[in-house]
């Protein structure tokens, strides 16, 4: 079991966030490009500095669509639904599914019955701050994927995220 905390950078002209691991060591670096034609976002190593993923936005589309790729190769999609109430998300990555809370700040990722992450906000904190628990080392980088595309899925569009 692992534990990442994600820290959204308060002043910064693109999406950037920290991530830190169970014992607030620096992890990743996520960093969006300032120009592009939607949300274009890569993870970064913290220690080497290599570049791990990235997430990129198909444009173009009604509803939010992201494409996670891992070493240049696509893993597969997430894709925001249309729903009245609450924002719900299809996941057509290692057979994952998502759940979510009416308030956007909680949610759980499950493959089958078992939880494969929990990602909940902490409140009260300088700039929005996220936990993901994360039942399996080997799902940390995939885990931290997903919570970075609904991060970006649940922009407004006028730069100011709902999610982190």
């Amino acid at each position: 079991m692992s534990r990442l905390l994600i820290k959204q950078k308060v002043f910064s002209w693109t999406d950037t966030y920290e991530i830190y691991d169970e014992n607030n060591n620096p992890k990743y670096f996520v960093k969006a490009d300032f120009f592009s034609l939607g949300h274009r976002i890569h993870i970064y190593d913290r220690r080497t500095g290599q570049e791990l993923a990235l997430i990129q936005e198909k444009v173009l589309r009604v509803l939010k669509e992201f494409e996670i790729f891992i070493d240049g190769y696509s893993q597969g999609i997430i894709k925001q639904q249309f729903t009245l109430l609450r924002p719900r998300y299809q996941i057509d990555y290692r057979g994952w599914r998502l759940e979510g809370d009416f308030w956007e700040w909680n949610y759980s990722v499950y493959e089958g019955s078992r939880q494969v992450v929990q990602i909940s906000k902490k409140l009260f904190q300088w700039g929005d701050t996220y936990v993901l628990d994360i039942a399996d080392d080997q799902d940390e980088l995939a885990a931290l994927m997903v919570a970075i595309a609904m991060d970006a899925a649940n922009c407004d569009g006028n730069g100011q995220n709902s999610f982190f």
